[in-house]
């Protein structure tokens, strides 16, 4: 027998169906609820309200437990690449040998991007952010590759993901050049994918620069460990605007101005941002911890702790290690990243933190980590937006794929005046 919930509004009860998810989450499905009742509910943020069913990623915050499609981020944090991640999150299995074969070449093939299209870079400021830029690019894309516009079967899909996870990166390592003066350089068809990336970034005319094994394995985790999310801000955008049956190029475009957000994709600026304030302020990582356990101090230990997280941070716990290898790999002296490591040495130690579970998070660590190999502060968030790309497009696949799917639509609770005549201007 289906369980369900009963509520009782103005003397009328009605019976809601409960949902059970795979993992044993449970919802109370109120989409007739208004149609019952006349009421809606009103849930600000949404934070108590389930928009989908989606079958991608798993998360439970209290556990600290995050996994695609089911495989534990640990394990393909250890066994996988990013580009093996993508194709998972996107088509829902792990890619056989002849998958993944095509899906690079793909890759490879599509990592150009027109000719014509650099011209449009030169219509930005050199200053112009690179999250913009970025946005405004991908938006572009859909111009150079009309006949992607309508997906209508599984191979044009296959190709239009492939074209927007490999040409985001020439086009994010475009907008660095082009705020640093410097020339474009092309992709080289020989690198791999975060390769080609460091490649587009670093290298200059007949200097390319290599990057070492620990700074590849170490952005290539960061990208991994930022591939998908659930549904959270930029995510749930572009399942709104894919739900108008935008374009996956669109609807990818809507992710990233999401994501630009402090709120959302700025955290690990955020945790460069207090380092510099520190460092700017003298004072020492002991009396900052001191701080940030003072609630009348003002000060905030940016990048410890997590809103869904209420244990551990995964992520963090794999990106730890990564970036005390690059630290040790690149020797950089570097007196932010200096005092990022003793504040971390300090809160793990400190019993305040422990108790709270307040622990580095993701954000920290990679911030450090794209600090140390030169990737400038403004582009974070484009980084962020690289790794999260495979996911944006899984999810705007798996609503395309639902025939039962809608167009957004919420509602809301009107506060304003009730009826009010219009007043002539001679008598306001």
């Amino acid at each position: 027998m289906a369980r369900t919930a009963t509520l009782t509004i103005d003397g009328k009860t009605i019976e809601l169906p409960i949902v059970v998810g795979s993992e044993g989450e449970i919802g109370i499905d109120i989409s007739k609820l208004r149609e019952q009742t006349g009421a809606i509910t009103l849930d600000p943020s949404f934070g108590n309200t389930g928009a989908c069913k989606s079958a991608i990623t798993f998360i439970d915050g209290d556990k600290g437990i995050l996994r695609y499609r089911g495989i534990p981020i640990e394990q393909l944090a250890e066994k996988s690449r990013f580009i093996e991640v993508a194709w998972l999150l996107i088509f829902g299995h792990l890619p056989k040998k002849d998958e993944l074969a095509r899906f690079s070449q793909r890759l490879t093939q599509n990592a150009p991007l027109h000719e014509a299209f650099k011209h449009h870079f030169e219509g930005f400021p050199v200053n112009a952010p690179p999250m913009a830029m970025l946005s405004a690019m991908i938006n572009t894309l859909s111009c150079f590759h009309t006949h992607f516009l309508q997906l209508d079967d599984a191979e044009a899909f296959e190709e239009a993901a492939a074209r927007l996870i490999s040409k985001v990166r020439t086009i994010a390592a475009y907008s660095y050049r082009r705020s640093m003066g410097k020339p474009f350089i092309y992709p080289d068809p020989n690198l791999k994918y975060v390769a080609n990336f460091l490649h587009m970034m670093f290298s200059e005319p007949y200097q390319q620069y290599i990057a070492p094994k620990e700074v590849e394995d170490a952005l290539n985790l960061i990208l991994v460990l930022h591939a998908d999310h659930e549904q959270n801000c930029s995510t749930s955008t572009v399942r709104v605007v894919g739900s108008s049956k935008a374009n996956m190029f669109t609807s990818c475009a809507a992710g990233v101005c999401a994501l630009w957000g402090p709120l959302h994709g700025g955290a690990n600026v955020a945790v460069l941002e207090m380092l510099e304030s520190i460092y700017r302020g003298g004072l020492t990582p002991q009396q900052c911890i001191e701080l940030a356990k003072d609630k009348n101090s003002g000060f905030k230990l940016m990048g410890f702790g997590h809103r869904v997280y209420k244990n551990f941070d995964p992520r963090a716990k794999i990106l730890k290690e990564s970036c005390h290898k690059v630290l040790n790999k690149l020797g950089v002296n570097d007196p932010l990243l200096d005092i990022a490591m003793k504040l971390e040495e300090l809160a793990l130690k400190d019993q305040y933190f422990v108790d709270r579970k307040l622990y580095p998070n993701v954000d920290f660590y990679s911030g450090i980590i794209m600090k140390a190999i030169g990737i400038p502060v403004n582009m974070f968030t484009v980084m962020f937006s690289i790794g999260r790309m495979p996911g944006w497009i899984a999810h705007w696949k798996e609503q395309h794929d639902d025939a039962t799917a809608r167009i957004s639509r919420p509602r809301q609770i009107y506060t304003g005046p009730t009826i009010t005549d219009y007043v002539p201007m001679d008598q306001r």
